[in-house]
């Protein structure tokens, strides 16, 4: 592992080998393993079970969200012989496999199988579907794939707590697959820094101060935040906020290690980094919306044109990291604060 300075004035970024490896694309793959999120709750208005394609590309492990006394994470995979059980969302009252006619009850416990009367020591709580943990978070749900605490939010509860994230509702004009020819955590990198901004992003550079941008970390991710312009889209903010009194366009929160979680006037864009191979990743986008909202104006107004641009300049990254002129650069002490957390929080 490379080493990352502390003193980001001091420290080196990271080798290109991390974004041009097969290798080095493998040694990170364990940090996917961790808190991912799985669907917002009003995804569950409709269906009582949600297949989570998402997290089977990002981990490989299938799970299906299942809605009924509470909301459970289960594994997708039947316990007779592996057949992912639940194919798309769907309303039922029990789980079934569509294999060999194996059921489950809503909460994973095994409920019939026919032709098995005469197995002994069957069946078994092997032969369960198993839970994994599943977290509730301002409406926001997220599973993990191992015993991982989850990440302490109390930072962005202070500042966006007041925003009724529970009540908003899918609006799928707003989804979009990318495919991207740079590797994951280069495109995670690009979002986690404005010094970009008026470079390659002149309308949006047009809405947001460039001068008063801001940047925090915390444990688990970095939160960033865009002031608008003088008469642009701005949050109505409560006098219990911090931030009360500030003509803030957009809090752009990322949780580690690819989730970013865009929070504006209309509602938030959810946009989840799915890594592919060393150079390649995809990037999924997911649109809530205020019943009653302002039109999609400000800095979340045309994230189409946001997203060209950033995968026009990642991609261009990407080619240019595999030149054997380059190896590392250093960190812009006050415009790259979140890259280097991100780099420290990769590699300790």
């Amino acid at each position: 592992m490379a080493l990352i300075d502390s003193d980001i004035r001091k420290a080196k970024t990271l080798p290109s080998r991390y974004y041009t490896t097969k290798e080095s694309f493998e040694s990170l793959l364990p940090h996917f393993d961790g808190w991912q999120f799985a669907a917002h709750r009003s995804d569950l208005a409709q269906n009582n079970m949600l297949p989570l394609d998402h997290i089977e590309d990002i981990t490989g492990q299938c799970m299906v969200l299942v809605h009924s006394d509470q909301t459970r994470c289960l594994a997708n995979v039947c316990t007779h012989r592996g057949m992912r059980v639940v194919m798309e969302d769907c309303n039922s009252k029990q789980i079934r496999c569509g294999y060999h006619g194996r059921s489950f009850a809503l909460d994973g416990s095994f409920s019939h199988m026919p032709r098995f009367e005469e197995v002994i020591g069957f069946p078994t709580l092997e032969d369960d579907l198993t839970n994994y943990p599943l977290k509730e978070w301002m409406g926001l749900l997220f599973t993990s794939g191992n015993d991982s605490p989850f990440p302490d939010l109390s930072i962005l509860e202070d500042r966006i707590g007041w925003i009724d994230i529970a009540s908003f509702t899918r609006d799928t004009t707003k989804d979009r697959d990318y495919s991207i020819a740079a590797d994951w955590a280069l495109y995670c990198e690009n979002y986690l820094e404005g010094f970009h901004v008026p470079y390659v992003h002149p309308e949006l550079h047009s809405i947001i101060e460039h001068e008063d941008y801001r940047v925090e970390v915390f444990e688990g991710g970095v939160l960033q935040t865009g002031i608008a312009r003088e008469g642009e889209e701005c949050f109505e903010i409560p006098e219990s906020s911090p931030d009360y009194g500030q003509r803030i366009a957009a809090y752009y929160i990322w949780l580690f290690p690819n989730l970013m979680l865009n929070v504006y006037p209309w509602g938030i864009s959810i946009n989840i980094v799915i890594p592919v191979s060393s150079g390649n990743c995809r990037v999924i986008y997911r649109g809530y919306v205020k019943e009653t909202r302002s039109p999609t104006t400000g800095a979340g107004g045309d994230l189409d044109t946001v997203e060209t641009q950033d995968q026009w300049v990642v991609e261009a990254v990407q080619r240019g990291l595999g030149s054997r002129s380059y190896d590392r650069g250093r960190y812009s002490p006050s415009m790259e604060i979140g890259v280097h957390h991100f780099h420290r929080l990769l590699t300790k």
